[in-house]
């Protein structure tokens, strides 16, 4: 067992790609041996499971940084435990934090809420009618007050329960029912590996001043490579600045641009109109394509 102070509450600590669980850090020696113990609060009540410690390629050892899991996120898990299996509820969406200078833009009065990045396909969230864009503002009747908070609700939330969700999108409320469905977490991770689009060479047909990327129109041999549908209308990302507002908002050659706020892309010369419309230090929401799958993404100009 460990006795030690606690520094952090509610500590990210990065589980699989794409989601993280809130633990408690701790100075308490975590090493091999005690791993899987008790941390003790001073009146000897367990108050959390060590898990891992903070380490530099240096040393292996304890530097005094330890992470444990919050004994309620046990105590929550204990019913199913017993039965055992545990099974975690899921939304099918990629989330992320709001920008504090893209408020105006999402229509927001605070960055309470969370970013929808990306709707998995024919996911709950898909099938709901959630977009790219969305912010989530509220879940199952509660107040989401970040990306980490809104993570806690969903994954508590029994698979195949029917919740009201409000989102804000366009400057607008509207309210949903999503169907949370079961975590898996196997599939989650191989459906974001296979999502990553590879890189595009074709050569640069036009700038975008101020976020630090150029465009091209989609020819049949983009198409080709990138694996398009037919349909696919937009802009083709074939270069992005290192250092650039493109590069900071995570943009990649290859993604292709499909609509820039609320105006749809066609080509190069549209992408750039609705661009060039952006002030220097204002934002816009981007909806891009890659690896098949839609993506939102906040970009502030240079």
């Amino acid at each position: 067992m460990s006795v030690g102070v606690i520094s952090a509450l509610e500590r990210p600590f990065p589980t699989t790609e794409g989601r993280s669980t809130q633990v408690l850090q701790t100075d308490a020696a975590i090493n091999p041996g005690n791993s899987g113990g008790p941390l003790l609060n001073i009146r000897g009540e367990v108050i959390g499971i060590n898990s891992a410690i903070y380490t530099d390629a240096r040393q292996a050892g304890n530097i005094g940084i330890g992470f444990a899991i919050p004994i309620n996120t046990v105590r929550e898990l204990l019913p199913q435990l017993r039965t055992g299996k545990i099974t975690r509820g899921m939304i099918g969406v990629q989330i992320g934090v709001i920008p504090q200078n893209a408020l105006d833009t999402l229509g927001l009065k605070n960055r309470q809420g969370a970013l929808v990045a990306s709707v998995v396909p024919n996911g709950p969230s898909a099938k709901a009618g959630l977009e790219p864009g969305d912010v989530i503002v509220q879940f199952n009747g509660k107040p989401v007050k970040d990306r980490d908070a809104l993570v806690s609700m969903v994954i508590a939330t029994p698979p195949n329960t029917t919740v009201p969700v409000r989102v804000i999108r366009d400057k607008e409320e509207k309210t949903l029912n999503v169907r949370v469905g079961e975590l898996d977490l196997d599939a989650e991770q191989q459906a974001l590996g296979n999502g990553r689009g590879g890189r595009d060479t074709t050569p640069q047909q036009e700038a975008s001043s101020g976020f630090g990327m150029s465009l091209s129109n989609i020819t049949p041999d983009v198409a080709r490579r990138l694996r398009l549908d037919a349909d696919t209308r937009g802009a083709v990302v074939v270069d992005v600045d290192q250092g650039s507002p493109a590069a900071k908002a995570g943009i990649m050659e290859g993604d292709v641009i499909t609509r820039v706020g609320r105006a749809n892309i066609g080509s190069v010369a549209d992408a750039s109109r609705e661009l060039a419309r952006v002030p220097s230090g204002g934002t816009i929401i981007l909806r891009i394509l890659r690896g098949g799958q839609d993506t939102a993404v906040v970009v502030t100009k240079e």
